[in-house]
Formats: C-alpha cells, sequence, structure tokens
C-alpha cells in the first residue's frame, strides 16, 4: 500500500493557466516504527522522482512543507510523514497553521495497528470508552480533509479526495491520511489507471454577471473606496490587475499580512499596511471609507482592528474571494471568482460607466507622504541604551536586495515589518500570520529556500521564538540550501509583556530572567543566552551585530557565505511600535484588585460599542 500511495503521488500534476507542474515534489519525514517499513521502506526503494528531505522536528517539516507550498502559490507540494504517537502529534499544531492560512499539506501519519492484534503497541494512545481513536484523531479538528486507511484498496479513494482538496484554492488546508503500520505493508493488486499521469486543472472561477452588476450599483453610489489587498491577490497572479484596478479609479491599496507586496511601497496609491499593524494612513482611509472593496482576505481581527477600523456610518462591503465562507463575511456584497478574473470583469464594466472616487486631489498622497515620512524617522531612531527594533529593521530593509524574501510568523516583528518593511518586488514579503505559530520562521525560511532557491531567503526571528523551534536550521545545512537567520534578542517574549502592560498588568512571566531566591519569582537578571555560539555548534556561520554600523557589516559578511548564517541583534525590549489609529479586542477582566486594569476594561467596553457587531 505504501508503495502505491509513493507511485500515485508520484504522477500528479496541476495545470494553471495553460502551464503543466508537478504537484508533488517529495516528502520530509522523520521515521520510526510507525513508518519506516512502511512509507520508508517504499521511499527507499521507490523509483520515481520523489525527494526525500530528513526533518528533525515534525512540527517543523510540516512548517517548511507549508511555506514552501505558499512561497510556490499552492502549485507545489511536499507531503510529511511521521511515526505513531508523539511523531504525528507534533504535527498537529503545523497542520492547524497550514490550514487557517489556507495551504496545502499533504500529512501522513503512521497509526495504530488496523488488525489490533499486538494492541497496546509503544506509543499508542488507547481511549478505554473508544478503541477506534487514536493519536491521529486530532487532526480532524484542523484538516480540511480526514481519512484513515484501514484496508489497503480504501487507498484509491481516499487518494483522489486527497487530491481533490489539496489543489481545491478554495477548500485547500491541510489533508491528513492516517495509515495503520501493518495496512502500509499489505499488498493489493491495484489496477494501472490508479498509477497513470493525472492532472488536476485549476481553472479560474470567472465572476457571476449578477454579482459583478451588484458590485458596481453599489460603487457607483460611492466616493471613497479603500481596497483591502489579502493573499488572494498573490495565490492569484493578479497584482498587475489589482495595480490597474487602483490607478484607473483613483482608489488607495491597503494590505493584510498575507496581502504585503501585492503593490510595490512607492506605488502613489500604497498606503501601507491595514488595521491592528496598519499604518497611520491606511487607517484614517479605512475609518472614512464608504466602500471597501476585499480582494482575498479572511477579514481577520488583525486586518479588522477587531471590526473597529471602519467607522463611516454607511460602510459597506465587496468582498472578491475564491472562497464563498469568506466572501459572505462583514454582510458584504460577496463576489465567490478568481481575483484575477473579478478585477478585470470589474474594470471593464466601471470603466463603461466612467467611475472615478470622489477623493480630494492629492489627499491619498498627501496621507501617504505622511506615513512615509513616519517610517524614515522610525528606521533612524536611536537610543540611549542600545539598538532599537525599528532602527534595526530599518538596516536590514536598506541592506538586502530588494528581490529577498523575508519570513516571519510571531511577536512584536510582524507588526513592525507589516507597517515598516518597504517591498518593492511580489512574493518577497512571506508572513505567517493567520495562526502566527511561534517556531514558524526558521521552518520557513527553508522552505522557502527549497522553492525559490535563487533568492536569499531570511529569517526574522525573536529570541521566544527561536528557542522554540530552530531544529530545520540543521536540515537546511545538510540540503545545502542557505537561509539567513536574524534573531532579534530582546530577552524574552516581550510582545506580549507589552500587551499586559498596555491592559493595566505590571508585566508578569514573559521576559527571560533568572528566579530571585529572595522573593522566589523570575525577577532577577537577565539570562545570557550565547546564540552565536549555538548556531556555529551546528555548523552554520555566525555574527553578532549590536549597532547598526556591525549590523550593516554583518548583513554584507552574511550575504557572501555559502551555507545558513545568523546574525544576532540585541535590541532594545519595548522599541517596536504601536498604535496608529488602531484597536485590538482582548479580554481584560471586569474583576481586580488592579485600578490600572479596571480602567482598561472600561476602555475595552467603550471600544466594543463603538466597534461594528458583526
Amino acid at each position: 500500500m505504501a508503495q502505491a500511495l509513493l507511485r500515485f503521488l508520484d504522477q500528479q500534476y496541476i495545470s494553471v493557466d495553460g502551464h503543466e507542474t508537478k504537484f508533488v515534489r517529495g516528502v520530509m519525514g522523520i521515521f520510526g516504527h510507525g513508518n519506516v517499513t512502511g512509507i520508508g521502506e517504499a521511499l527507499e526503494r521507490s523509483a520515481g522522482n520523489l525527494t526525500y528531505i530528513q526533518g528533525k522536528n515534525e512540527q517543523g517539516m510540516v512548517h517548511a512543507a507549508a511555506a514552501f507550498a505558499k512561497q510556490k502559490n499552492r502549485q507545489q507540494i511536499y507531503a510529511c510523514t511521521s511515526s505513531i504517537g508523539p511523531g504525528a502529534l507534533n504535527m498537529l499544531t503545523a497542520a492547524a497553521t497550514a490550514t487557517v492560512n489556507r495551504i496545502p499539506v499533504l500529512l501522513l501519519p503512521g497509526d495504530n495497528f488496523a488488525s489490533r492484534q499486538p494492541d497496546p503497541v509503544l506509543q499508542q494512545l488507547e481511549v478505554a470508552g473508544d478503541y477506534s481513536l487514536s493519536a491521529n484523531d486530532p487532526f480532524k479538528a484542523v484538516s480540511k480533509y480526514w481519512d484513515r486507511i484501514v484496508r489497503p484498496e480504501q487507498l484509491m479513494t481516499a487518494a483522489y479526495q486527497a487530491m481533490r482538496v489539496l489543489t481545491d484554492p478554495a477548500e485547500t488546508g491541510a489533508v491528513t491520511l492516517a495509515l495503520p503500520q501493518d495496512v502500509q505493508a499489505e499488498a493489493y493488486d491495484y489496477p494501472e489507471a490508479f498509477f497513470a499521469k493525472h492532472v488536476h486543472y485549476i481553472d479560474r472561477r470567472p465572476p457571476a454577471r449578477e454579482a459583478v452588476n451588484r458590485a458596481v450599483d453599489l460603487m457607483l453610489g460611492k466616493k471613497r473606496p479603500l481596497i483591502i489587498a489579502g493573499g488572494g491577490v498573490l495565490y492569484a497572479d493578479a497584482t498587475k490587475e489589482l495595480a490597474e484596478f487602483a490607478e484607473a479609479f483613483h482608489i488607495p491599496v491597503a494590505e493584510t499580512q498575507a496581502g504585503k507586496s501585492s503593490l510595490p511601497w512607492n506605488h502613489p496609491l500604497h498606503v501601507g499596511a491595514i488595521g491592528v499593524t496598519g499604518s497611520r494612513a491606511a487607517n484614517i482611509l479605512a475609518r472614512e471609507a464608504d466602500l471597501i472593496i476585499g480582494v482575498g482576505t479572511r477579514y481577520s481581527d488583525f486586518t479588522t482592528a477587531s471590526k473597529s477600523a471602519f467607522a463611516h456610518p454607511d460602510a459597506q462591503f465587496i468582498n472578491i474571494n475564491i472562497s464563498g465562507f469568506d466572501a459572505s463575511k462583514l454582510n458584504g456584497i460577496g463576489i465567490t471568482a478568481d481575483a484575477k478574473e473579478t478585477l478585470g470583469t470589474l474594470f471593464h464594466a466601471l470603466s463603461a460607466h466612467y467611475y472615478e472616487s470622489g477623493y480630494e486631489s492629492g489627499y491619498v498622497e498627501h496621507l501617504k507622504a505622511q506615513w512615509e515620512q513616519e517610517v524614515d524617522r522610525l528606521y533612524a531612531t536611536e537610543h540611549a541604551e542600545g539598538m532599537a527594533q525599528t532602527r534595526a529593521l530599518g538596516v536590514i530593509n536598506q541592506t538586502i536586495d530588494p528581490s529577498a524574501v523575508v519570513v516571519c510568523a510571531a511577536g512584536s516583528l510582524p507588526g513592525d515589518l507589516h507597517r515598516l518593511w518597504r517591498s518593492t518586488e511580489p512574493k518577497t514579503y512571506h508572513m505567517e500570520y493567520g495562526f502566527s505559530c511561534m517556531g514558524y520562521e526558521v521552518s520557513g525560511a527553508f522552505g522557502v529556500a527549497l522553492a525559490d532557491p535563487h533568492r536569499e531567503a531570511y529569517a526574522i526571528v525573536g529570541d521566544g521564538s527561536y528557542l522554540m523551534l530552530h531544529s530545520e536550521l540543521l536540515t537546511s545545512l545538510q540540503e545545502g540550501r542557505k537561509i539567513t537567520i536574524l534573531l532579534f534578542d530582546n530577552h524574552g517574549f516581550q510582545c506580549i509583556h507589552n500587551l499586559q502592560r498596555g491592559h493595566g498588568s505590571d508585566g508578569f512571566g514573559n521576559e527571560f530572567r533568572y528566579r530571585e531566591a529572595a522573593t522566589g519569582k523570575l525577577t532577577g537578571s537577565y539570562m545570557p543566552i550565547d546564540f552565536t555560539a549555538h548556531a556555529r555548534s551546528l555548523g552554520a556561520k555566525a555574527y553578532k551585530a549590536g549597532t547598526p554600523e556591525e549590523l550593516r557589516e554583518a548583513l554584507l559578511k552574511a550575504k557572501e557565505e555559502t551555507v545558513t548564517t545568523l546574525i544576532e541583534i540585541p535590541v532594545v525590549p519595548g522599541t517596536n511600535t504601536d498604535g496608529y489609529e488602531s484597536w485590538w479586542q482582548v479580554g481584560v477582566p471586569e474583576v481586580s484588585e488592579s485600578e490600572k486594569v479596571l480602567k482598561a476594561h472600561e476602555e475595552m467596553k467603550n471600544r466594543i460599542q463603538a466597534a461594528k457587531p458583526i
């Protein structure tokens, strides 16, 4: 059965706009008793074209596979295999990360014996009330398709269903095929047709004429529209159409984390990031907009500032999305269609009516210019105690190649990057912010390096996230895929430390400090961690940069290195950006001994009352 599965995967292709691509590049895996003699043996003897990559942590390898698929615009994937029990469950977090972000990954965890003859085997999870359950059942909650193959012939139906979901731009995400370790090794006389080349045609879905008419009728009565460009713009390869649409009708464009780099930062109508981590320009325009045109966005709370960003009393929404689920959000007019096709169709329909927005001459440009001055200021900010985080990002942005890809996911860095980073080329900003999963950064950069080896890949990561998961650094060395890790050391989980203090807390449990003997609390001195020595011990090159000049020099040296390189960058805690006409709802206690907490709770209630209820 395992041999048949690999032969099947090796014959899957995808066709987009007439361009045919092999869909499954290979398999990432860590072997254990639950898969080594099944899929492991099949990979060892495989005569096909599937590359095997040895992971070092199951979660990390799935993150790498997801980053690979994201960078490939979801048109090519790696499958991931693990043993049963802890090996399988280690993939669970990364599976959820892929599904939340609408990224295809195929998971092939080993499972308990279908025969149950040797039960309970090593690492088997026994559920006394339901013996059919295993450690793989939790994947149901985070998979877009899930199946357990308890007979070898079931593989055929399951494999075709897995491919259906993986190649569907609206339904894609993690797909899990749980493989009992005995069934992996069972024989079945599969028909030759199962191993024939299969091409999955991804046809662009045109917008319905009635939906376009509804959108045009709404737009004709609106004077202050704002476009929110989401990840769907990039996945649909619609950056050109987006620029033409915005220019034709003089509509400013704000970007989500997934949509950033849809327009170059210096485009006259590019007003920056939107929402909680947004620019002042974009958030002012969002507050004043009477029409929001969402293109390929799922409207997360960060994008909508917990539904407080759109304050105009007559604000309405047009939602262009390949997913009907996302197109229906915020009670908007949904156009369930391909972004590229829809922008082109709307362009012609509105042109026939000679539509143009009603912004005062120079108003959008003025807001943009003010914001760019603020970015310049933050990029140049000096701090008496050391290097400010925004200063370090400015040096990096101004030094690395415009074609390089920056990868990030968690902490305060995503906010600063979303607001400040100046992208000039599409697909150079790779942010996992659907799940904001700590530990994605290093693995993600490795996945980007696999997908796009002609670009430099930079993991921009905080010390907390790096310590949580950095094991695929070793895999990048093993595979000869250089990545550069820019490690911002601010002594802990400072993003959450800031969030605490911003809502009445004095700050607790988020900094990497020693426990004081006198108080029994984690309030001692900062723990000294030599990240450069650690990286060198794994075989990477490493530098430490404590000043802007040292950082610039280290970046230039790192570019010349041929193997994975880490630059340790000490930054002053709390020197990240915040605010800019935005708000984010978090639960603040209604009952507390702290007056600061009670005050924060009242402020939260006032904000909720001003936000949209749906």
